[in-house]
């Protein structure tokens, strides 16, 4: 099973990089059966990811393509600013918060840095390299684990286990996609993994992500809206987008 999750996990990976594939192509690299490629392929049509093509799949144009971090930090730059100014602000001395790893999230720890009596826990090595250097109001903590080298962040059973160990007044996590039908989606399975513990060990979940992430999805699934009490977002999501979101209990942020 292990060999499968990493086989189809490259293979999106490929997919969303060179936006097509073909299965005897991917048979060769991988050293595997066209058939087996077949049904990884039909494995993800069903999940919504890619069309299948004679001889081959391309890849939707609603799929979230997973750039690197310094690519991200690019997109909407503007926006993400906004949006991690307002985030820090509902920080309160004394609080406890996992910040999930992204350009989003990054942008609330640059504001934090004055924070009295505050403890972050955070997946993200970017994240807290930037905060090494707050004042002593800050405590940051390490989920440990394996690195991604794409998003500078840490995965892994060993991130989730420590992450079990405590109880957070808040996460504010970023998102790769978030739809009505797919929940909340980002493009690593192990990142998705250890984000779901995020969501299970705070009180108070908050996504923070622009308005570009909504109706799209990822590869891989992090959770249901249910659990989402906020969105933090920028002042283009659609009026459908936010009404339905108010309907299901959840408060919109625009900034």
């Amino acid at each position: 099973m292990k060999s499968t999750v990493d086989r189809r996990n490259k293979i999106i990976q490929k997919i969303q990089s060179e936006g097509s594939v073909r299965v005897d192509e991917l048979s060769e690299e991988f050293d595997v059966s066209t058939v087996t490629i077949r049904n990884d392929l039909d494995f993800f049509e069903q999940k919504g990811l890619i069309d299948r093509t004679y001889g081959g799949a391309l890849l939707r144009n609603n799929v979230y393509n997973d750039p690197s971090i310094e690519e991200k930090k690019k997109i909407n730059a503007e926006e993400k600013k906004r949006i991690g100014e307002y985030a820090a602000g509902m920080i309160s001395d004394g609080e406890s918060v996992i910040l999930d790893s992204g350009s989003t999230t990054r942008e609330i720890a640059l504001r934090i840095k004055d924070k009295k009596n505050i403890t972050v826990m955070t997946n993200a090595l970017n994240i807290g390299l930037e905060l090494a250097g707050a004042s002593g109001g800050v405590e940051v903590m390490m989920t440990g684990g394996v690195l991604r080298d794409k998003s500078y962040s840490l995965v892994g059973p060993e991130a989730e286990r420590n992450m079990k160990h405590y109880y957070f007044d808040t996460l504010f996590l970023g998102v790769d996609g978030m739809d009505f039908e797919h929940g909340l989606t980002t493009s690593n399975p192990l990142e998705a993994q250890l984000n779901c513990v995020m969501v299970e060990r705070a009180n108070r979940v908050i996504a923070v992500t622009d308005s570009s992430k909504f109706d799209r999805h990822s590869f891989s699934f992090i959770c249901d809206l249910e659990p989402i009490n906020m969105i933090i977002t920028d002042d283009k999501i659609s009026a459908e987008f936010e009404e339905k979101f108010k309907k299901r209990d959840i408060e919109v942020v625009k900034v």
